[in-house]
């Protein structure tokens, strides 16, 4: 299920416990439960978003095995971080000195290719109203797109590969035009519906926001 509301303490306390988790990341068999933990805690305090990511920064400077799987299990973070909450500008700054860096000395390596993603992610990040979901952390961990499948009235269900950053409208257009509507007078959108409700999701609504909902 997806994360629910959590009690929290002081900012300073949680601050604590996000460094232990980063921590325990570097180990972890099965990091994607505790990234989602991390993004959840920096959706619901924002002020712990700049310090998560200097901690990343950190963690992915200088590490003991560059390419290791505590170092990748860093990167991924960081990658999932970039697609959900932009930093503070001097946070941006550092950051994208950081990625630059990496690049340089580590050229062709998992690494740069995360840092590469992460430097397009962040000129598309605007903020997030849902941490990402399990099945998102995961292909953002292999930098890849999800595949979303749409029902239409009439026609077959279509798949669409989406990023992170992909909206409802964005959608609503590529379906328009596989399906050759795209001189009909009608307008279109697309709906999300449950065993309760069916509502229009709204043009500029991010559709990984949607899918995080309904897991």
């Amino acid at each position: 299920t997806a994360p629910g509301p959590r009690s929290y303490t002081t900012l300073r306390d949680e601050a604590v416990k996000l460094f232990n988790s980063l921590q325990q990341l570097e180990s972890e068999r099965d990091p994607v439960p505790l990234m989602q933990g991390v993004l959840q805690t920096c959706l619901d305090l924002p002020p712990l978003v700049d310090e998560i990511y200097c901690q990343l920064v950190k963690q992915t400077t200088e590490p003991l095995a560059p390419g290791g799987q505590g170092d990748l299990h860093y990167w991924q973070l960081l990658t999932c971080m970039s697609c959900t909450f932009l930093p503070s500008p001097p946070v941006l700054r550092f950051l994208h000195f950081h990625l630059d860096r990496t690049e340089n000395r580590f050229p062709a390596s998992e690494m740069a290719k995360y840092a590469c993603f992460i430097r397009e992610a962040l000129g598309k990040t605007k903020g997030r109203e849902c941490v990402p979901s399990l099945e998102e952390i995961l292909v953002l961990m292999q930098r890849q797109e999800m595949i979303c499948t749409v029902h239409c009235p009439g026609a077959p269900a279509c798949s669409v590969a989406i990023s992170s950053h992909t909206t409802a409208e964005e959608v609503a257009q590529e379906l328009v035009s596989r399906l050759g509507l795209s001189q009909s007078p009608n307008l279109f959108a697309l709906y999300e519906q449950s065993r309760r409700r069916e509502q229009p999701v709204g043009s500029a609504t991010l559709l990984a926001d949607v899918l995080t909902r309904f897991e």
